[in-house]
């Protein structure tokens, strides 16, 4: 069974950092790209963040832009999203999403959550005083 799985989020204090971890399970991350959404409450699933297969080239929505940073791990078949600075608008559930279509390797059209077909179930962040 192809599985993803989120795991670091929790509540932090305006200002400071966490590591969310995805780890892939029957599913072999290292051809695809991976990519981060969250959700905040109320809100719609929004992209964050984006990595190719290699690590090569990363992709990040403007609000997250020098705040938080994506990697990966092929042989841990993990990737990370590394957040600092983090705000109380950063609160939302995160998840990670992959897909083998080529063209979503290149992280060029990530965006959009209805193209991943394997997607995990979401960590919880909040950023809260």
């Amino acid at each position: 069974q192809l599985q993803l799985v989120e795991s670091g989020g929790g509540l932090v204090q305006p200002g400071g950092s966490l590591r969310l971890s995805c780890v892939g399970s029957g599913v072999a991350l290292k051809n695809s790209a991976i990519s981060w959404f969250r959700q905040a409450p109320g809100g719609e699933r929004k992209p964050v963040s984006c990595i190719t297969a290699d690590g090569g080239n990363t992709a990040y929505a403007d609000s997250v832009k020098g705040r938080f940073a994506i990697s990966r791990d092929n042989a841990k078949n993990t990737a990370f999203l590394q957040m600092a600075t983090l705000k109380p608008d950063d609160t939302a559930v995160y998840y990670c999403a992959t897909d083998n279509r080529v063209d979503l390797r290149g992280c060029n059209i990530w965006q959009h959550w209805k193209d991943y077909s394997v997607r995990g179930q979401g960590t919880q962040v909040t950023v809260s005083s």
